[in-house]
């Protein structure tokens, strides 16, 4: 639990620290408190409160579950601070919350594992959705002929990605660019699907958890872990990779030189093979 209390903390004054360097040089604030204390460090351990507390609301949703109860919360940390008796000693309470934490993840997972099937099962049976042998999922939105990517090219796409729910979590669509990328470098589920698509092509692609992010999710929180995720992807242009050849050098070979031979008393050539020069 110390160490929990000492990261808040920490990022509390990570937090101060970043909003004092937006303010600009030669730039004068002023800020008014509501109320103010009979001295600093009154002043300053409310203003530490403030900042702890509301990083630890932000932080809090996280807990698997999202349910805590907040007012056990503020009164085992007053506990601790104040050196009361608490009801659990640092030992247990740290034992009991990892515990915790660590089951409630489990269940979580599970949770998010079961709704991605149950999602993949019902979607597999709808109009126009095809599924690989890998388990991905896709759906022709806008068919082309031409030439499809390999998983060594570079392609040039736009994309909307969303979580089942509907919530959307990136789009080069919003950013107003297409990206490229090398087609070898991404989840395995674009690997895969977008070597299906041929160039000016649109697909929606469902990709399992087990094709996309995996078990720790991506985006700082916004692609949870387990996720099946949902892309609509439209292929603007294909660049093969360009093979460089490997050029193989070759030393000589040591140069030999024939040797006159001795002429022999009886007017006939010798016949020995030249001798390597040492």
């Amino acid at each position: 639990m110390k160490k929990t209390i000492i990261i808040f903390t920490a990022l509390s004054l990570v937090f101060v620290s970043v909003e004092a360097k937006k303010i600009k040089p030669n730039e004068v604030t002023v800020q008014v408190p509501v109320s103010v204390f009979s001295n600093g460090v009154d002043s300053m351990s409310y203003a530490l409160g403030i900042n702890v507390g509301t990083d630890f609301a932000k932080n809090i949703i996280a807990i698997p579950g999202g349910k805590s109860n907040i007012d056990l919360i503020i009164k085992g940390f007053t506990t601790a601070m104040k050196g009361d008796s608490a009801l659990m000693t640092v030992a247990f309470a740290n034992e009991y919350f990892k515990n915790f934490i660590s089951q409630a993840v489990s269940k979580d997972n599970e949770v998010k594992k079961a709704d991605g099937a149950k999602f993949l099962e019902a979607n597999k049976t709808k109009e126009g959705v095809q599924t690989t042998a890998s388990g991905l999922q896709y759906q022709v939105l806008k068919a082309t002929e031409g030439t499809k990517p390999q998983a060594t090219d570079s392609v040039k796409v736009h994309y909307v990605g969303t979580l089942i729910d509907g919530t959307k979590f990136d789009s080069s669509v919003d950013r107003g660019e297409p990206i490229t990328f090398p087609l070898n470098q991404v989840i395995p589920g674009w690997t895969e699907g977008v070597q299906l698509m041929s160039l000016g092509s649109k697909y929606k692609f469902f990709v399992p958890y087990n094709l996309a992010y995996g078990e720790k999710g991506a985006g700082n929180g916004a692609i949870p872990g387990f996720a099946t995720l949902i892309f609509e992807v439209e292929l603007f242009d294909i660049k093969p990779v360009i093979q460089t050849p490997i050029l193989s050098v070759v030393k000589p070979a040591t140069e030999v030189k024939a040797v006159k031979q001795p002429k022999s008393n009886t007017g006939v050539k010798s016949t020995k093979a030249p001798i390597k020069k040492k």
